[in-house]
């Protein structure tokens, strides 16, 4: 009879042990857990990666001591010339001014002025606009002002260009060929730039 009870006994022990064994891992668990009716947090996000900045360039055309002519890459016998009174086109002649001297501000970043054949006349720089009638944003001649953001142009090799084909940018909007529309200035959001440019080698910058 004491035999029994005593393993009765033992057995409750066990039982027992056993049960607060496993009420103490629900415990931890549970403690683990976000409390009742609380969304758990999301793990967060990583970073996009940053856009890479403008850097400088050791091309002796973007020193601002040579003048360039610039050639949209795959266009047919035609040069960038900025047009007396109006904008910055494409032409097969000799009209406006077609001499160009980028003139660097630091980062990456570029007056381009815009001379006469030879590099005569006083200079003008390249500026964006915006036309504010729903037209795409151009490229205009006005007095060269290094601090106007409009007129800081950012000049970078072209990926998977040849020697010396730019692309060529204002604040993220991309200088390109429309068939629409002539020179542009487009964000292009995802999408690769559309055009590259040639600089060609024409000479000493004037000293001005």
């Amino acid at each position: 009879m004491l035999v029994r009870r005593w393993l009765a006994g033992a057995g409750l022990v066990v039982l027992t042990g056993a049960a607060a064994t496993l009420y103490g891992a629900l415990s931890a668990s549970a403690g683990d857990a976000a409390p009742s009716g609380v969304a758990p947090q999301a793990a967060p996000r990583a970073a996009a990666p940053a856009v890479p900045a403008p850097r400088a360039s050791k091309d002796p055309l973007l020193s601002g001591k040579r003048r360039v002519t610039i050639v949209r890459v795959g266009s047919f016998e035609s040069g960038l010339s900025l047009l007396d009174g109006g904008r910055l086109a494409e032409v097969d002649d000799d009209r406006g001014r077609q001499v160009f001297v980028p003139t660097p501000l630091g980062a990456g970043e570029y007056l381009i002025k815009a001379y006469y054949s030879g590099g005569t006349g006083q200079p003008v720089c390249w500026q964006a606009r915006n036309p504010d009638n729903g037209q795409p944003l151009y490229v205009a001649g006005a007095p060269c002002r290094a601090d106007d953001p409009a007129q800081r142009f950012a000049i970078a090799p072209a990926p998977g260009g040849g020697a010396r084909e730019y692309l060529i940018s204002n604040r993220w909007a991309y200088l390109r060929d429309s068939a629409r529309s002539g020179l542009i200035l487009e964000e292009l959001g995802d999408a690769p730039p559309a055009s590259s440019f040639r600089f060609n080698d024409t000479g000493p910058a004037p000293r001005r």
